[in-house]
């Protein structure tokens, strides 16, 4: 289980947040996952979320615990969306949760303060200054492109990201339709880390795809 007590561990997992955030796809087939998220993760990726919205509890359990595995081998970030309870059966590094998936406070205590904790916060500045007094470690904003994952989403303006940095002194993510093409205006605008299902997990070569991502940051780096 987790037991996260240290400050210092959140802040050395904290130091952590930044560059490609891999998001995974609902994907039955826990084979498939692997395989890719392997791929992506041997392409620099140091930064993974499981999200599946049409696993089984039971099947969450099993891709969960396999990519802590593989994550770890990786020496990579594993964050479980949503479920605070699947983060803890699986060892995870820590929790994003949306706007309607719990209360980020309740979560806070019950990761302890070395978990990861991560929040949604849409198109909006105020909820990511509400998340950062209930004690998260990064504030996410899109959708920035239409997204095949939630196709009706609103757009985020990319100043939020510079906004949201300078207010609250976390490290803001982009989400929403991102690829290597029209990355550029988002670590621009002071994204410290860019989420990406699609643009990874649906190109002919994954790990390729998070080359291409990772250069990109290294390009941003003076």
């Amino acid at each position: 289980m987790v037991t996260m007590t240290s400050r210092s561990a959140a802040c050395g997992a904290n130091g952590r947040l930044q560059g490609l955030y891999a998001i995974t796809p609902d994907w039955p087939d826990t084979r498939r996952l692997l395989a890719a998220s392997e791929a992506i993760l041997g392409g620099g990726c140091r930064l993974l979320q499981y999200r599946n919205k049409a696993a089984t509890d039971r099947q969450r359990q099993e891709q969960a615990v396999a990519l802590r595995g593989l994550t770890r081998r990786f020496g990579a970030l594993l964050i479980i969306n949503d479920d605070v309870d699947l983060a803890l059966f699986a060892e995870a590094d820590g929790v994003h949760l949306g706007e309607t998936d719990g209360e980020l406070a309740a979560a806070r205590s019950r990761l302890g303060t070395a978990g990861i904790l991560g929040a949604s916060c849409y198109q909006s500045l105020d909820l990511a200054r509400s998340a950062a007094r209930a004690g998260v470690d990064y504030v996410a904003f899109g959708s920035f492109f239409p997204s095949s994952t939630k196709p009706q989403a609103r757009r985020a303006d990319p100043a939020l990201l510079s906004a949201a940095r300078a207010e609250t002194g976390l490290p803001v993510c982009g989400i929403g339709g991102i690829t290597p093409d029209n990355a550029a205006p988002l670590l621009h605008a002071g994204a410290d880390m860019l989420a990406v299902i699609t643009a990874l997990y649906e190109a002919a070569d994954p790990r390729l795809a998070a080359e291409r991502f990772i250069t990109l940051f290294e390009e941003k780096t003076p």
